[in-house]
């Protein structure tokens, strides 16, 4: 199970995580970790790019990944990440967590945690290079999402 202490499953998140606020990192936190974990890969996207009614790609947020099977949770604004996790590449090209910034609409934010057999040892992967290396890895999946409008 994967949850934030701001905001619930399907609900908006809060300014402050977004483009239009301090664009830091949610806090996030999960339960229920698979025996056998050895790592953890998070990956927020956003399905509704560039616009919710005519979506035409996944826009990908943060990519995170070798996050440590003791780590249970990730506070707001986390930096560093807890060692030997690293970041992934955003569809900014950027190594970081990019907040929701969505040009028109109300956009869904997913954020998917795996527990991963393994301890993939990358180097700032795409997110597509992340779920190919994680392919006959996963033990489990969770998923949050939330929504976000500009005022």
């Amino acid at each position: 199970m994967l949850r934030s202490s701001a905001f619930s499953d399907r609900g908006e998140i809060p300014t402050r995580y977004t483009c239009t606020g301090k664009n830091v990192s949610p806090p996030l936190a999960w339960s229920d970790v698979p025996s056998g974990t050895r790592s953890f890969a998070l990956i927020v996207d956003d399905p509704d790019a560039p616009d919710p009614k005519a979506p035409q790609r996944v826009w990908v947020h943060w990519v995170v990944f070798d996050l440590p099977p003791t780590t249970t949770a990730l506070p707001e604004a986390v930096t560093p990440l807890p060692t030997p996790a690293r970041h992934g590449l955003n569809d900014w090209k950027r190594a970081a967590y990019g907040g929701p910034c969505p040009p028109i609409g109300r956009h869904r934010y997913f954020h998917k945690l795996f527990a991963l057999d393994t301890v993939l040892s990358l180097d700032s992967p795409t997110r597509a290079e992340l779920e190919r290396a994680m392919q006959g890895h996963i033990l489990a999946r969770a998923e949050l999402v939330g929504t976000y409008q500009k005022p």
